[in-house]
């Protein structure tokens, strides 16, 4: 029995890819028309099929305009009018899922190979069954690519829930497959896919190929470019670890200036797009194939970690110098202060000196005043005398001035 390689994963979702709307260049457009579609509808016409009455009962029953569905399902949920690539919600619902299914490799199965029309039957008969046994996947486009190195088929599909609370039937893939009996968890889809594998392994076996444990998801990569791929992968998951620790570093540094700054100069819309940026980036950084699809992403949110940083710590510095500026005017306002006071209570101490001397002068002249209108009043006679007296006494005192001053010599011009 011929041994064969598994490949079973999640594929980008590029319908103008699947339906050839755009070639690549791993294409041969001569082996196009082998190509099997098994479905082909349009996005958007698929929505209205799916949601459009649904979103009309949950609208009858809303009383207020603004909890009402406006437009359509697709641009309620995620924004923009229908498109041919893959869209997610702010919710992390994705518009639809997409898996790529391919039994053996270039080498054993590819095209001019005596295996490249036995495996792409059994890939055929595969899908053929695929609507039956997945009712909540509906499956919009399907297409069996035999232009490639190796067959390989795409299936795309939205997943259907059905809900007791808001809109009845939801875009939803845990609800999906919770529905489909795969449980809840992070685990349902791992469990769905293992059911899958095992669907395709029985028709392996039925067509005489032993089918043999899957290959991580490549996709539709071939060895060589997986190979490729793998090594960047890993690389990538180095500088994973090297930014997770800048990171890191990163954090502990914003923490401690957003936790230093004071509550005046904390910027809350800063903080946002640092807490906002930290969570897309590990959303982004949960694994090797997430890191090697976000790449440019990874390095944009890294840059914005980097800017809001500075910002903040320049304004952590700004703080420092603002405290540091006002500390040094407290301390000179404090010594001017004291200063003050110092002037002031010796003003008040000299101030209270000359009203005490004050006082004294005025209690002098108080005593002196009344001794002079008590001699006024008594002896008026002696009083007159008194200063007839203290007249006298003053004209002879002018007068021996006079005389005991200091005889001036005439020149004698040499006539005596």
């Amino acid at each position: 029995m011929k041994e064969k390689r598994i490949s079973f994963g999640q594929g980008k979702g590029s319908l103008t890819h699947n339906n050839r709307e755009f070639m690549a260049d791993n294409v041969d457009p001569l082996r196009t028309p082998q190509n099997i579609t098994f479905v082909r509808q349009p996005i958007g016409e698929a929505y209205d099929q799916l949601f459009a009455e649904s979103t009309q009962r949950y609208n009858a029953k809303q009383k207020r305009n603004d909890r009402k569905v406006q437009g359509s399902y697709y641009e309620h949920l995620f924004g923009v009018k229908p498109c041919n690539t893959v869209r997610t919600a702010a919710d992390k619902r994705k518009s639809f899922y997409e898996d790529v299914v391919q039994i053996g490799k270039m080498e054993d199965s590819g095209y001019g190979t005596e295996d490249f029309q036995l495996v792409a039957d059994c890939l055929k008969e595969y899908m053929e069954g695929f609507r039956n046994r997945n009712p909540n996947f509906y499956v919009f486009n399907a297409v069996l690519h035999m232009d490639e190195a190796t067959p390989h088929l795409h299936i795309d599909y939205i997943p259907v829930g059905h809900y007791k609370r808001g809109q009845d039937t939801q875009n939803g893939i845990a609800q999906a497959l919770k529905e489909m009996g795969f449980g809840e968890g992070k685990q349902a889809i791992a469990r769905w896919r293992a059911a899958e594998v095992e669907v395709l392994n029985a028709i392996c076996l039925e067509h005489g190929i032993q089918p043999l444990a899957p290959e991580k998801a490549r996709g539709t990569l071939e060895i060589p470019e997986y190979k490729v791929k793998r090594r960047q992968a890993d690389e990538l998951a180095k500088q994973n670890a090297q930014a997770e620790a800048e990171l890191s570093k990163k954090v502990e540094q914003i923490n401690r200036a957003l936790k230093y700054l004071p509550d005046l100069q904390k910027n809350e819309k800063t903080e946002h797009e640092f807490l906002v940026a930290v969570s897309e980036l590990q959303d982004m950084l949960k694994s090797s194939m997430s890191i090697l699809r976000n790449k440019d992403s990874i390095i944009s949110r890294i840059d914005t970690l980097e800017s809001l940083t500075k910002k903040a710590m320049d304004k952590r510095d700004k703080a420092d110098l603002t405290i540091y500026d006002l500390r040094q005017r407290g301390e000179e306002v404090t010594a001017e202060l004291d200063d003050a006071l110092d002037k002031l209570k010796a003003v008040r101490s000299e101030k209270s000196q000359l009203s005490s001397e004050l006082q004294s002068v005025r209690a002098e002249n108080r005593e002196y005043a009344e001794i002079y209108a008590m001699l006024e009043r008594i002896a008026p006679a002696i009083l007159r005398q008194a200063k007839d007296m203290l007249r006298e006494q003053q004209q002879r005192e002018q007068a021996q001035q006079i005389e005991y001053q200091p005889t001036k010599k005439k020149k004698s011009w040499g006539l005596e």
